[in-house]
């Protein structure tokens, strides 16, 4: 049953005065209850209407990774350059499970930027915590390679934040 045919459904109950239509079709069901012509109450027990466009769309998918496997094989080669370059750089992690913050307000400017040079105790972000605002400082000197998180996003323990070249 697609959305049409449901809101047809709908009028037609809310026209005619029937107080209550169940329709069973398969694995979809759907109950429009009036209550006095005044207002229509629909119940969906079970919300099935999805299913059947993930069966439809199914073999669409099961087509397009055969036509994906090329961009994806070649996202690797792309990227293992970089993966090698990160290597002589060090990744400063997060301490702990939170929010992570580039900026200690939305006004302000961010901590650290790609570019920036850093010294051990520098504020390089805030990780909020169970509403505590935890300022995490570097601790090597250098250089801001990399920024690995977006401002706002929540974050991990042990997760890299930052990379920073020492030379």
């Amino acid at each position: 049953m697609d959305i049409k045919e449901i809101q047809n459904l709908i009028k037609f109950v809310s026209k005619s005065g029937v107080n209550e239509v169940s329709i069973e079709q398969g694995e979809f069901k759907i109950t429009i209850k009036s209550d006095g012509g005044e207002g229509v109450i629909m119940q969906a027990p079970t919300v099935v209407q999805a299913a059947p466009v993930q069966q439809v769309a199914a073999p669409v998918a099961q087509a397009a990774p055969v036509a994906a496997a090329a961009p994806v094989a070649e996202a690797p080669k792309a990227e293992a350059a970089p993966v090698e370059d990160d290597s002589k750089y060090i990744t400063i992690k997060s301490p702990m499970i939170g929010t992570f913050y580039r900026r200690s307000s939305p006004d302000k400017d961010a901590f650290v930027n790609v570019g920036d040079s850093v010294a051990v105790g520098d504020v390089l972000c805030i990780v909020e915590a169970m509403k505590l605002f935890n300022e995490i400082e570097s601790e090597v000197s250098g250089k801001v390679v990399k920024v690995l998180v977006d401002d706002t996003s929540p974050i991990e323990y042990d997760q890299p934040l930052f990379l920073i070249d020492p030379s």
